[in-house]
């Protein structure tokens, strides 16, 4: 049998793979295979090259090595050679640890949320869920009556409204403070029982309107009460009772939370601290934001509404109507200004007040135009022009 391969034969698994003159070529080329290929690699690697490693190092002895040191109980970055606060509120990212020893001593398992002021005195941190589904032997049942009967009606209500005054701040994007100061006057209210045989959603949407006064976060009247089922005359008997309670009032004298604020009036009269005034009602200002925000408007919209508002209320124009009444005729009269495509229809929409009245406030307003529209307000915006008024 001859050594020579036959041409005709398939190629071999060796031939399939082999490396191409072509790619010889580029590899001589390159270097890789030559000899002292690899030293040079080696050399490269071996050079001088910068240290873009991020040292935290203190500012003030600038030690290096740096000497810090993780203090997890009190949450900060501290040096130990000067005592400097580098950071705080660490992360504690080592183990859990956890103990299930009758041993006397300190058990560091951590369980439950942080401790709520609010619920003081309430049994609220840990709570346990029964499941209904216990294949009919009725054992689920049994523990959730035992559950309740040793938690105690009362505070199973105040929980449950709680979660209510919760729930619905969430709803309308109300404030982490507006809700526990909802929260207080809910359970003061029903500690001293001030408001014996209210709807319970009547307290609650009078409660949230009035950690909103207190907050000076503008929520009118009317979106308070579509939060719950409650009529608007049952929560202003108990919004108008929880004021005279608590003492709230135009002064600024009185709390939420029951505490001695004589001392502090004269300072919370000037709107510095103390006691929030409650007196104020929400006025039209408060309102244009909110409002233009829904509608879509720019900023520069916004400042114009806000002067022209401001210029009306001193003005004493559309004195008696509502301040939402008044922020949506000033957005309906900057829009057609600054020929913004918003009709009257959707700016009630937005408000929540009818289109009607947004065009009768208009008219009031477009006879004293040359008043209300001072030079200062008409630079605000370059795009106002005052003559698409005159076809109205």
């Amino acid at each position: 049998m001859s050594s020579e391969s036959d041409p005709k034969a398939p190629p071999s698994l060796s031939d399939a793979f082999a490396i191409t003159p072509r790619f010889a070529a580029e590899r001589a080329a390159a270097g890789y295979g030559l000899p002292g290929s690899r030293a040079a690699e080696a050399a490269k690697k071996d050079q001088f090259l910068p240290d873009l490693n991020v040292r935290l190092m203190c500012p003030e002895c600038r030690t290096n090595p740096p000497n810090i040191t993780e203090e997890f109980a009190s949450g900060d970055l501290v040096c130990s050679d000067c005592g400097l606060v580098l950071g705080d509120r660490i992360i504690d990212t080592r183990s859990e640890w956890r103990t299930f020893a009758n041993e006397d001593g300190d058990d560091p398992s951590r369980v439950g949320s942080v401790a709520n002021p609010i619920l003081d005195g309430i049994t609220e941190q840990l709570e346990s869920r029964i499941a209904a589904r216990d294949g009919g032997t009725g054992t689920s049942r049994e523990l959730l009556k035992t559950m309740t009967r040793a938690s105690g009606p009362r505070d199973r209500s105040l929980l449950d409204a709680f979660d209510s005054i919760q729930n619905k701040c969430d709803s309308i994007h109300l404030p982490r403070t507006v809700c526990d100061t909802a929260k207080q006057a809910y359970r003061r209210v029903e500690q001293e029982k001030l408001l014996r045989g209210k709807q319970t959603d009547a307290i609650i949407a009078a409660a949230i309107y009035v950690a909103c006064r207190v907050n000076r976060v503008p929520r009118t009247f009317p979106e308070v009460c579509a939060l719950t089922s409650a009529r608007k005359q049952q929560v202003a008997r108990c919004f108008r009772e929880m004021k005279e309670a608590f003492g709230l009032n135009a002064t600024g004298s009185g709390s939420i939370d029951g505490a001695d604020t004589s001392a502090d009036a004269a300072v919370a009269s000037k709107g510095t601290g103390g006691a929030a005034p409650l007196g104020l009602a929400v006025g039209a200002t408060d309102l244009v934001a909110r409002y233009c925000n829904h509608l879509g408007l720019d900023m520069s919209i916004v400042r114009v509404t806000e002067a022209v508002t401001m210029r009306i209320h001193d003005l004493g124009f559309l004195a008696g109507r509502s301040p939402i009444t008044i922020a949506a005729a000033s957005i309906y009269l900057v829009t057609l200004l600054v020929d913004e495509q918003r009709t009257a229809r959707r700016i009630s929409v937005a408000a929540g007040v009818s289109d009607v009245t947004i065009k009768h406030s208009f008219k009031e307003i477009l006879k004293f135009i040359d008043q209300v529209l001072t030079p200062e307000i008409v630079a605000k915006d370059a795009r106002i022009d005052i003559h698409r008024l005159d076809s109205k």
